[in-house]
């Protein structure tokens, strides 16, 4: 029996080659690989020597040979093949340990060239491994080092690898080059500039871990994380405290994120099941915790919060009073962390580029029964310089500043959406419901409850997409709203401005709708 090593990753190589060794294994080796090898004392035959060609090209060919290939690809059962490979003075290879060119931790250095990223595209070890797989029946291939366990106990107890095993190293060859492959296409992808969308999509994530459930207990789930170092998101967070996240606390999280990013000011948002709750801006991030707790004292709870600023130990201490699920700030005093650290519970995230925005080319990607639907992400806020006041009265500066404050809010709130503001603070948010007139009444009735009567009189409204009809503006006005941004974009746009000059409320068009479904 003979083995065939090449490895990039060399995590206990050696200990294999000679446990291989001492069960009568001849083992063939390559570049580094055979360096090690020799160096440990591990009798091996460098390829050059089995060939007889030597390495060439700065050891860009090494294994590309027919005396390596059809060592792989003989199908013992077949007398044919056999009869040939005698003929041509080939013996067979029985196993290949290869793992690849370290393509992924080139991309990932700062400032690398593509030369150099090119250079590290791994091609005879692909092509080996899928040699050994196709011949999985003959051949055990093995790209993980988690894998020698298992093959030395069958070799040891039985002399042989399984077939059960076999066919399983090879569905992890295919898996493994396939998200090889799909990295560099990705890769060059990203060097392109027209950024269409491709004619054949192809997507690979990494695992970060298991989950103890997904949306609900009896489905299962895991956390992939897209390959490179995303910023601002989740997947860079560092976990200081608590639980592991779960499946609906990644979700939420994420689109609380999400909503942070749009504002720059101290700002704290407070979400629950995947809309925001409570969203406060002010000069403080103490002062903006007030705000977002105060609008809604009752959902916040089990909810997550993200701030983007500093936590304090003074703003540590309110937290602490709230039942919370997760928390994320780019950081923490020291005093405040080890405060949130006796609630055992929550889970406390750092993330230091909070405020890290998606490259506005990134994919929203959504599964669909049998296919996906793919679109850039939904990166912008209103067309610029465009905001155009359509009634005859113009909004104050201060109802401007909630109005563009309620626009970034309502942005993620799920469609039908519309949410209230006033003095940088929702006072009122009416997601999903299946129409519009609906979202405007719950948000006005949920802030009075949460509030108080008087929590929308003289407040703004803000709504994810056009009026179609004039009753929410009749709603806003019984409820003393003052000022109204919408898209504008229906064909009854002038019964909402007919509506709202007859109240003396403000209205703006902003050109733009964020439809979140």
């Amino acid at each position: 029996m003979r083995a065939l090593i090449s490895v990039s990753d060399k995590t206990g190589i050696v200990d294999f080659a000679k446990e291989l060794v001492s069960l009568g294994i001849e083992i063939i080796s390559t570049g580094g690989t055979y360096g090690k090898l020799k160096e440990a004392g591990v009798a091996a035959v460098e390829i050059s020597e089995l060939t007889g060609f030597p390495e060439c090209l700065d050891g860009r060919v090494k294994t590309l040979h027919p005396i390596v290939h059809a060592g792989l690809l003989a199908m013992r059962s077949k007398p044919e093949h056999m009869a040939q490979l005698k003929e041509l003075n080939i013996e067979t290879i029985d196993m290949v340990i290869v793992n690849l060119y370290p393509f992924k931790s080139t991309i990932l250095k700062d400032n690398v060239t593509r030369e150099e990223a090119v250079e590290n595209i791994d091609i005879g070890g692909p092509t080996m491994l899928r040699s050994a797989a196709k011949n999985y029946q003959d051949v055990a291939v093995i790209v993980d080092p988690d894998d020698y366990k298992t093959v030395l106990e069958q070799l040891k107890n039985t002399g042989e690898v399984s077939l059960d095993t076999k066919f399983h190293l090879m569905q992890k060859v295919f898996l493994h080059t396939s998200h090889y492959d799909t990295m560099i296409a990705d890769y060059l992808k990203n060097e392109r500039k027209d950024h269409e969308f491709p004619k054949a999509l192809t997507l690979t994530f990494e695992k970060i871990q298991d989950m103890r459930y997904g949306e609900n207990p009896h489905q299962k789930a895991a956390f992939y994380r897209e390959i490179g170092r995303k910023k601002g998101s989740i997947t860079d967070a560092v976990q200081l405290n608590g639980k592991e996240l779960s499946f609906n606390n990644i979700n939420d999280t994420n689109g609380a994120l999400e909503l942070l990013k749009e504002f720059t000011e101290p700002t704290v948002v407070a979400c629950k099941h995947g809309n925001p709750c409570g969203v406060g801006s002010a000069g403080t991030v103490l002062e903006a915790w007030q705000k977002a707790y105060e609008a809604d004292k009752v959902s916040i709870y089990g909810g997550i919060v993200v701030v983007n600023r500093e936590v304090t130990l003074e703003l540590a201490e309110e937290m602490k009073k709230v039942f919370l699920e997760v928390i994320v700030a780019p950081g923490y005093e020291n005093a405040a962390i080890d405060l949130l650290r006796t609630k055992k519970n929550v889970r406390v995230l750092e993330l230091k580029d909070i405020d890290t925005p998606q490259d506005e080319n990134a994919y929203d990607i959504k599964k669909v029964n049998g296919g996906l639907i793919v679109q850039t992400i939904d990166s912008k806020l209103l067309v610029e310089n465009e905001i155009k006041v359509v009634t005859n009265r113009v909004p104050t500066e201060k109802e401007m500043e909630d109005m563009l404050f309620a626009w970034k809010v309502v942005k993620f709130v799920k469609s039908n959406g519309i949410a209230l503001a006033k003095n940088k603070q929702t006072v009122g948010i009416g997601p999903g419901q299946v129409n519009r007139v609906w979202s405007a009444k719950q948000s006005i009735e949920h802030g009075a409850e949460l509030i108080g009567e008087d929590a929308a009189k003289g407040a703004v409204l803000a709504s994810d997409a056009f009026f179609p009809f004039d009753d929410c503006v009749e709603a806003a006005h019984q409820a003393g709203i003052t000022a109204i941004i919408q898209p504008g974009g229906s064909i009854r746009d002038e019964d909402s401005v007919k509506k709202c000059n007859e109240y003396g409320i403000a209205m703006v068009f902003t050109g733009m709708r964020h439809f979140k479904h």
